[in-house]
């Protein structure tokens, strides 16, 4: 199995897969090797990355992982452990979000953040009943950490990106535990699957895989874990590792 995360890794940076790079992991696929994809986003990821391409797909971090159309793992956040947690963050100033099945209840116009999510809704999280496969904030400094941090709940768990985002899960929900249970459905064992990542949330996974493999352009503590470092996600780093390994013939063979 290979296992890529998105933004940073399989996408360059204008949010597109190379030609190159779609074209190695067919072969992949067409040589029994499982492809999926392993990332932070939520409903907007067909628009990048449509799932005709691979053979699953994981979102939210871990929160969900499907073959097909179908759930095969999924670890939510209960709305009453939600609430106290979004509405303290709400009354420190931070803007943040609860997610789920793409939408995003929010207390900040999302769209001025991100333009290309428009499903959100601005609510009075005291009111708010809807459990979330992630929690998001926008931090400005390390005092908005601390912050969020002394009101998490025992049960969820906060891994801050390089982009300033801090992602808020259940401690159930994380990329090695989905990508363990998609393997387990296809009976591949860990030392069969190789993982590539760039950002802190993408370290369980890369310890979790038999190979862990952080892009070029990878933060320092991602490098720091990984079993290898490929080329960056400019440079088809992925495919390049791929065709250096020379995975494709191998598994031919």
């Amino acid at each position: 199995m290979i296992v890529l995360d998105l933004d940073g890794t399989l996408l360059k940076n204008d949010k597109s897969i190379s030609r190159k790079t779609q074209s190695i992991l067919n072969l992949c696929r067409e040589s029994s090797v499982k492809v999926i994809y392993a990332t932070g986003r939520g409903g907007d990821v067909e628009k990048v990355a449509p799932s005709l391409l691979f053979d699953g797909r994981i979102v939210m971090g871990g929160a969900v992982a499907y073959l097909g159309d179908s759930i095969v793992y999924s670890s939510l956040i209960p709305f009453e452990v939600a609430r106290p947690l979004l509405i303290a963050c709400d009354k420190y100033g931070l803007k943040i979000a609860s997610e789920i099945s793409g939408m995003h209840y929010s207390n900040f116009i999302v769209s001025d953040e991100w333009s290309y999510i428009t499903n959100f809704k601005v609510v009075g999280f005291s009111q708010h009943n809807v459990d979330a496969e992630k929690i998001y904030a926008i931090i400005n400094n390390t005092d908005d950490v601390k912050f969020i941090e002394s009101n998490l709940p025992n049960d969820l768990y906060m891994v801050v990106a390089r982009d300033n985002l801090a992602m808020i899960m259940h401690k159930e929900a994380t990329k090695a535990k989905a990508i363990a249970k998609l393997a387990e459905i296809w009976g591949i064992n860990k030392n069969e699957i190789a993982a590539f990542g760039d950002d802190l949330n993408d370290i369980d996974m890369l310890n979790y895989a038999g190979i862990g493999v952080a892009m070029g352009n990878a933060v320092d503590e991602v490098k720091a874990i990984a079993d290898e470092v490929c080329l960056s996600n400019e440079e088809d780093g992925i495919a390049e590792w791929i065709l250096r390994k020379d995975l494709i013939k191998k598994l031919g063979d």
